[in-house]
């Protein structure tokens, strides 16, 4: 067993167990975070037209974001064996070049002709290939073919049956992930090769147990692949907010594979819809409350030692994804920013480009279950990120006069000391203080 298997294996006894009472959450981050560089979008821009899809580009850029992670179905680019669907693809790489944007494009799903699919069990793209060799040159030739694309990844979420049927297997994907790796890098040298993206932390739902945990006992993980995965949850928090899940689980994980020096890790997918119902998996919390999730989460992740993070997505879907996947858009469906862009680039605004790692100021006085994030600009100014479920006020004593923003409402407000302190109302939603020393 290699020394990252054995340490993953820590992993289901100490990241599915711990639940913490309520206390205040503070964090720092590991290093300095630009925005540009570590936060990304997930676009499917083959769904689109080059028209509609150069209007999403022109949003994202607004943004000041320039990573795009694109999916590729095989079965649609190769519908036939050796008859290959390009033209569109050429387009869209070729715009992306233009417009200056970096990308990661994932391969999933087989082509008809080459599933491993038994009859009746469903459709053959959701069946792994049926010799690894043939997925792994479909991807060499896609690499040499579009040198401009910035890194591969290889299949999604092949924790999950929809992925790979007819069971999870980390097996039969650690074979594909080491044939598709070493013809990447033969067709692509330097680039790099990026893990498919586990969904959630990798749970095996049907099969139980951890995806990444069964990679590295076999070695799996010691391809010099990317680490990827894709925690979705609930709420920004977790699952359950109250024992903050989702921030033990990532500080658990990626300190871990911070330990065994993976090459880098990388959130692919995360967000959340604001449909309408019916109710399916995810709460029903609107266009508002995406806009409110979103922002609270981008915080924690700012701060939780991830290298790059891919929201979950920059458009809404037509009536060909399920009514949840068709509303976890920035952006709906003609393109018109949603609240969750607006209340987006009013953070990015706020923050500026560039963050480097502070601790959170001093507080005389906060509510138990507060989240507190400290932040210093370029220029030395201070900023503090923090919300609370619970609500209520926090006095921080040094802090003369400071700027409040709150980007969800577009709120600001000036605030001065009184009597040496300065109270600050605190909210459920995420807002920021900004001051200089």
């Amino acid at each position: 067993m290699t020394k990252l298997a054995r340490c993953l294996v820590l992993l289901l006894s100490c990241v599915f167990s711990a639940v913490a009472p309520a206390e205040q959450t503070r964090l720092t981050a590991a290093r300095p975070v630009v925005w540009r560089d570590f936060l990304g979008v997930n676009a499917h821009f083959l769904w689109f037209t080059p028209e509609q899809y150069q209007g999403q580009i022109q949003q994202l850029k607004a943004l000041g974001l320039e990573w795009v992670r694109v999916d590729l179905h095989w079965d649609r680019h190769e519908p036939k064996e050796n008859q290959f669907v390009f033209a569109p693809l050429d387009q869209l790489v070729d715009t992306l070049k233009g417009q200056r944007l970096k990308s990661v494009f994932y391969l999933v799903g087989s082509a008809p002709f080459a599933s491993s699919a038994l009859p009746l069990l469903g459709p053959s793209d959701q069946f792994p290939p049926k010799d690894n060799k043939v997925f792994a040159m479909r991807m060499a030739m896609l690499a040499k073919r579009y040198p401009a694309v910035d890194a591969w990844q290889v299949w999604n979420e092949p924790n999950l049956p929809g992925f790979w049927r007819p069971l999870p297997s980390p097996e039969g994907y650690g074979r594909l992930l080491q044939a598709s790796a070493e013809a990447l890098r033969s067709a692509a040298p330097g680039k790099p090769v990026v893990m498919a993206g586990m969904a959630y932390y990798s749970q095996m739902p049907v099969r139980g147990g951890l995806m990444l945990e069964e990679l590295g006992k076999k070695g799996g993980l010691d391809l010099g692949a990317i680490v990827a995965y894709h925690p979705y949850s609930q709420q920004p928090e977790g699952d359950d907010p109250k024992a903050r899940d989702f921030v033990l689980r990532a500080q658990q994980i990626n300190a871990r594979l911070r330990q065994v020096k993976a090459p880098a890790i990388w959130a692919t997918e995360w967000g959340w819809s604001s449909y309408a119902g019916p109710k399916e998996e995810q709460e029903l919390i609107g266009r508002d409350g995406q806009a409110d999730y979103l922002l609270r989460r981008l915080a924690l992740m700012s701060a939780l030692d991830y290298d790059r993070i891919f929201l979950f997505a920059l458009s809404d879907l037509d009536q060909r994804a399920s009514v949840r996947d068709r509303g976890y858009g920035l952006l709906d469906l003609a393109g018109k920013p949603k609240p969750a862009y607006q209340a987006l680039a009013r953070f990015l605004a706020a923050t500026g480009p560039r963050l480097n790692p502070a601790p959170a100021p001093q507080l005389d006085a906060a509510p138990d279950d507060l989240y507190s994030i400290g932040w210093r600009k370029p220029d030395g100014t201070r900023l503090w990120m923090f919300w609370s479920a619970s609500g209520g006020a926090a006095r921080l004593p040094g802090i003369p006069r400071a700027t409040l923003h709150q980007p969800l409402s577009g709120g600001r407000q000036a605030l001065r000391a009184v009597g040496g302190l300065l109270k600050v109302a605190v909210k459920p939603q995420l807002q920021i203080l900004e001051w200089r020393e």
